[in-house]
């Protein structure tokens, strides 16, 4: 099995689909056009391959998530202002590394820093 996101006009996903492999193979080979092709035939729209595992598209794609074709990543959206995009994961840092000390915290975006859960 297969899984295609649907992208709207500004590349955010809105559906997440499965394909069987038989929807997506020619000759025993596997390709995401002809699985993008098949989607397409059964819903239109614009699809991209994502992947549980995070082999393609750094990351699985979910609804709101961007997909960004410079990087060829779905994205996962911004939760705060001051977090940073790390480029290797494609996945949202916070300015201040977390406590690992086995409390539970939040993040506080006015203090910029974690806030213990009481």
């Amino acid at each position: 099995m297969a899984h295609y996101a649907e992208l709207d006009d500004n590349n955010v996903v809105l559906r997440v689909i499965v394909v069987a492999d038989k929807d997506e193979t020619m000759d025993g080979v596997f390709s995401e056009e002809r699985g993008i092709v098949f989607c397409q035939s059964l819903l239109g729209g614009n699809w991209k391959k994502t992947s549980y595992n995070g082999n393609i598209r750094k990351n699985y794609a979910g609804i709101g998530y961007t997909y960004d074709s410079g990087r060829d990543a779905f994205i996962p959206p911004k939760p705060f202002p001051s977090w940073v995009l790390v480029e290797e994961t494609c996945q949202w840092k916070a300015p201040v590394d977390a406590p690992t000390d086995g409390k539970f915290y939040n993040w506080d975006e006015k203090k910029k820093n974690w806030v213990e859960v009481a």
